[in-house]
């Protein structure tokens, strides 16, 4: 990946609740170089990690080499777990949780 038009960043329209929503979000980034998803993607449902829909997501991103970062500038505010998958995902090779859209963009670019 060289520039970020290569990274599929859904708008703020789109939101993942469902594993449909899962499937629809993979299938768009497989044809691109990374996936970048912001908070304003996320449902309710997705933060309640008891859904499993995050894990479903990391789960594919992983299985299928889809680099994705997720900006999430405070972690703990969905509980600590999240707080504790940040941490996990600071050094991951395929999912990143970042603080910032700039922060995102530039480890997906800088990866290829």
């Amino acid at each position: 990946m060289n520039s970020t038009s290569d990274i599929f960043e859904p708008g703020s329209a789109v939101r993942i609740g469902t594993l449909a929503d899962i499937n629809d979000v993979i299938g768009s980034a497989m044809s691109q170089g990374g996936l970048l998803l912001t908070e304003a993607n996320l449902t309710p449902a997705f933060l309640t990690l008891q859904t499993r829909l995050a894990g479903e997501l990391l789960q594919k991103c992983v299985n299928y080499g889809i680099r994705m970062a997720l900006v999430m500038p405070d972690p703990a505010a969905h509980g600590a777990r999240w707080a504790e998958l940040a941490l996990e995902h600071r050094v991951h090779p395929v999912i990143r949780m970042v603080g910032t859209r700039e922060e995102a963009v530039r480890w997906l670019v800088e990866r290829a």
